[in-house]
């Protein structure tokens, strides 16, 4: 089962809908945790939402009670909320990209897709992780290919990954593969 943390966005939903292709998915708003079913669940998604990282505190506490023990997404501000909880940065970008089309790159660190993939994404978001940025276990796997920004992470040994970019989105080509390599990491 996937329990997907909706930080009350207007595309989760979307993302509901994507993910239940494989497999059952509960989702709950941010201020209604159903701490039972989260307990049951095998995966756990932290939605995109307005704001930042450090607006959703119970998630932050979800994320280090769970994190080695299930796998877990974030996306967009889910995967900021990742960045944010191991030490990163987040800021306020030059440009926001909302509604907008960029293409990304794999690069080697990535396990779970092939070195030098060109992805084209949808992007929504204002906000970016600043760099340089250590981690003993957390890579950062995709970057846009015109700007460098990180647009995907990955941490295999904890079974967690991240997307700047929304899969769900019209935007994104092959969204659904990117969704299924990753549940099947």
């Amino acid at each position: 089962m996937i329990y997907i943390i909706d930080h009350q966005d207007s595309f989760t939903w979307n993302i509901v809908h994507q993910f239940s292709k494989f497999d059952k998915v509960i989702c709950s708003n941010y201020y209604d945790i159903n701490n039972n079913l989260l307990d049951k669940s095998n995966v756990i998604v932290f939605s995109p939402g307005p704001g930042s990282p450090k607006d959703y505190p119970i998630s932050s506490k979800i994320y280090n009670k769970y994190k080695g023990k299930k796998k877990i997404i974030g996306i967009c501000l889910g995967y900021q909320m990742i960045l944010h909880n191991e030490g990163g940065k987040i800021v306020q970008q030059k440009r926001i990209y909302h509604g907008f089309q960029s293409k990304i790159k794999t690069n080697k660190d990535s396990k779970v897709f092939k070195n030098n993939q060109y992805f084209k994404v949808g992007r929504y978001h204002s906000l970016k992780l600043m760099e340089p940025f250590k981690s003993n276990s957390i890579k950062i796997t995709m970057r846009c290919s015109k700007t460098k920004i990180p647009m995907g992470l990955e941490d295999n040994k904890n079974q967690i990954y991240g997307f700047q970019f929304h899969p769900e989105s019209f935007l994104t080509e092959n969204g659904d593969i990117l969704i299924k390599k990753i549940l099947s990491a």
